[in-house]
């Protein structure tokens, strides 16, 4: 995922600053929007799928601890760095409390402030590339068969072909088809990568067509 794909949102409520953060972050190939409070960000943080945050400590109103803890209540939290000023060491580490994955206190170098921006964008499409593969394991799942399902859970549990067989009223002969059949159907080549690719997915949630 390219830089230019996620979204870096200022929170500030003093206008240079944010104008001085959009031209560094803009030249330095982010993509980006400013915001002049926490009130007005949250009104779209429902709508951000990959961004990440830049929020001052003291604002009016909504400070950034606040701001916050209010992301973390509704499911809407992102990466986030909060800038601190000085003597704001106590309010930052509530912030990390609350969710903060950093905190940068002022004056500050460019350096300083790309280098977490890296470290938040980084998390930002770890996570975006994690969501893409359970997505498509999920989708994978979806064509597996009743039966399927229920070999594929004896086996990512450890559980011997004989045993499996057993349990479900089957040949050994039977359960290495079906497992077989699955191992294709999920695409994948080994055990091991069944097991990775699954880790995770609640399968006493799924249900195959009957086969």
């Amino acid at each position: 995922m390219a830089n230019a794909d996620i979204v870096v949102h200022v929170v500030d409520d003093e206008e240079p600053v944010r104008t001085s953060l959009a031209f560094l972050l803009g030249a330095n190939g982010y993509a980006v929007r400013t915001h002049a409070s926490a009130a007005a960000f949250l009104k779209i943080a429902s709508t951000i799928k990959n961004g990440c945050l830049i929020t001052d400590l003291r604002m009016p109103d909504i400070d950034g601890v606040e701001l916050l803890r209010r992301l973390g209540v509704a499911g809407e939290m992102l990466p986030a760095i909060v800038v601190t000023g000085h003597g704001d060491v106590q309010m930052a580490v509530e912030a990390m409390k609350n969710g903060a994955m950093d905190f940068i206190e002022k004056p500050f170098s460019d350096d300083v402030l790309l280098d977490s921006i890296r470290h938040a964008v980084e998390r930002v499409a770890t996570a975006a590339e994690n969501e893409d593969s359970q997505r498509r394991t999920r989708e994978r799942l979806a064509t597996l068969s009743e039966r399927e399902l229920q070999v594929l859970k004896g086996v990512v549990q450890g559980q011997p072909n004989k045993v499996i067989a057993y349990e479900l009223g089957l040949s050994p002969r039977t359960v290495e088809v079906y497992r077989s059949g699955l191992m294709s159907k999920m695409q994948v080549k080994s055990l091991a990568d069944l097991v990775r690719m699954i880790i995770g997915i609640d399968l006493d949630g799924l249900a195959g067509p009957t086969a």
